[in-house]
């Protein structure tokens, strides 16, 4: 019994190595952690239970059968962040360049099965190379295999992606279709093909970094949701973000302590909005006030940054926050704030998670640059996000809301819940200059005669108030009391229950 025990630690501690020290002393060369130390990071304290770590690849071309490393270069299980529950996938470099093969694979789709069926969240750790060529189209298939799992768990439970080390060709789409993608800057990469392919066929000249780094992802492509300087910061932020996320869509988000009065007078909200109608303002402040402790768990912090998505609790419950930023752009919708929102809108609306929008938006950006790339249909996919939206939904409008803009940020003909405006808002057609000069074209040569209807255009519509006759705007409330208005308005919604028409499911105008 005593040498079958030895035995079984023996090959433990062969398959814990992974690739061997050599490899391991240089994946920490290069900043990195090991895929092991990733995992023992991101779960509470003991609570990894690690399955599958005997497996062992199957191929026999070229000299495969001769290296056999256990465990096949990815490590797998669940464990529990801060007591709940996750599966994990944790792809290690130090084992074949964490290449995929039809048994790591098999690997990966196990714990992602397990998830779906027990109701928690995947995480996935990717650092890898790729499909194992030594395996040709088996790899390629195995892929397969996991992306299929992504499409069926998709709004079933949340799926996570980290990106921590070179991700090319099919080891990219599976991170695609996940929830949100974070990276680690300066050591981690996402393309489909990486520079030397582009050199041949295009003649680009450009580095990795340039071409699928973390600052491309997060700021151009808006592939990626975030970056972190660093594994540990990475797996420290990605512990906060499933604290504020449910376990699957059969839950509701979980509820944590808070110490924060939710009948809280913000005053320094009262001069948050400036005199001048054309200055802009941080429309962060306005998050940071309302929500519990100041607590923000911003998504795509660096792309679109006319619009700002994100989490935070609200008498400890999770909300999901969307909201226009005057600070950039004078946070008007275009095609890249179209796009951020609406995707960001049908996650929460998938998990059930709330959602408070803040508006203040003159309307869509204009020009050709945005039509030729259909402005048009890109806007429609937060009008239609909006509208398909189930969930618990308030809107707070804080100064402009212009034309078609304001019946796309969750208005009250969107099926918004609960609508407040703060006395500072404009809701009309658009601004009173625009107005004047088509209204009253007869007069454009009399500054005067311009400049008085100009006064009387804002009087009667630079202001909530025509909204409010009507009905649109449920209540013009003080902004010192923002907060306390919107708890009571999510409290008054917790029980709220939309039935829907049949549907197979929607054509969202992508």
């Amino acid at each position: 019994m005593k040498d079958i025990l030895q035995e079984l630690e023996h090959r433990r501690e062969e398959a814990r190595l992974g690739g061997g020290q050599t490899r391991i002393d240089s994946q920490h060369a290069k900043g990195k952690l090991t895929a092991r130390e990733r995992v023992e990071l991101l779960l509470d304290e003991d609570s990894f239970e690690e399955y599958d770590m005997f497996v062992t690849h199957r191929c026999t071309d070229f000299g495969m059968e001769k290296s056999k490393p256990r465990g096949d270069g990815v490590v797998t299980g669940w464990g529990t962040v801060n007591g709940r529950m996750v599966y994990v996938f944790s792809q290690d470099f130090t084992v074949l360049g964490g290449s995929v093969s039809e048994t790591h694979a098999a690997k990966i789709c196990k714990i992602m099965d397990m998830a779906m069926q027990n109701g928690a969240p995947v995480i996935g750790i990717n650092d890898s190379g790729g499909a194992r060529i030594q395996e040709g189209v088996s790899s390629l298939a195995a892929y397969g295999e996991v992306f299929q799992r992504n499409i069926r768990a998709s709004g079933v439970v949340p799926q996570i992606s980290m990106i921590m080390g070179p991700c090319a060709g099919g080891a990219v789409y599976s991170p695609a279709m996940t929830d949100f993608i974070f990276m680690v800057k300066d050591s981690s990469y996402m393309f489909v093909t990486g520079p030397d392919v582009v050199k041949t066929v295009t003649n680009e000249h450009v580095t990795a970094e340039e071409l699928g780094g973390a600052t491309t992802h997060t700021r151009k492509s808006s592939v990626a949701d975030g970056a972190f300087e660093d594994d540990v910061e990475a797996m420290a932020e990605l512990r906060r973000l499933i604290d504020f996320l449910p376990l699957s869509n059969r839950e509701k988000p979980p509820v944590r302590a808070f110490h924060d009065d939710p009948d809280r007078i913000e005053e320094s909200l009262d001069t948050l909005i400036p005199d001048n109608p054309n200055m802009p303002y941080d429309m962060k402040e306005l998050i940071l006030k309302v929500a519990d402790e100041g607590d923000f768990f911003e998504i795509q912090e660096e792309f679109a940054k006319n619009i700002i998505t994100g989490f935070i609790r609200l008498e400890g419950q999770t909300v999901g926050v969307v909201a226009n930023q005057p600070l950039n752009l004078a946070g008007v919708l275009d095609i890249d704030s179209a796009r951020k929102a609406a995707r960001f809108v049908r996650f929460c609306d998938a998990f059930s998670i709330p959602l408070l929008t803040f508006v203040d938006v003159p309307g869509f950006l204009p020009g050709t640059g945005q039509e030729y790339n259909g402005v048009i249909k890109h806007g429609a996919k937060l009008l239609f996000a909006y509208g398909e939206a189930t969930v618990p939904k308030v809107t707070v409008i804080t100064r402009k809301a212009y034309g078609g803009a304001y019946v796309v940020m969750a208005s009250k003909h969107l099926q918004g819940d609960i609508n407040y405006a703060w006395p500072t808002s404009e809701i009309a057609v658009m601004g009173a200059k625009g107005a004047v000069e088509i209204l009253h074209r007869t007069d454009l040569g009399d500054p005067e005669k311009i400049a008085a209807h100009t006064a009387e255009y804002e009087d009667r519509f630079a202001n909530p108030f025509v909204a409010a006759e009507r009905g649109f705007i449920d209540e013009v409330i003080q902004p010192r009391s923002t907060r306390k208005r919107v708890c009571r308005a999510f409290a008054a919604l917790r029980t709220k229950q939309v039935e829907m028409p049949w549907k197979k499911h929607d054509n969202i105008p992508l």
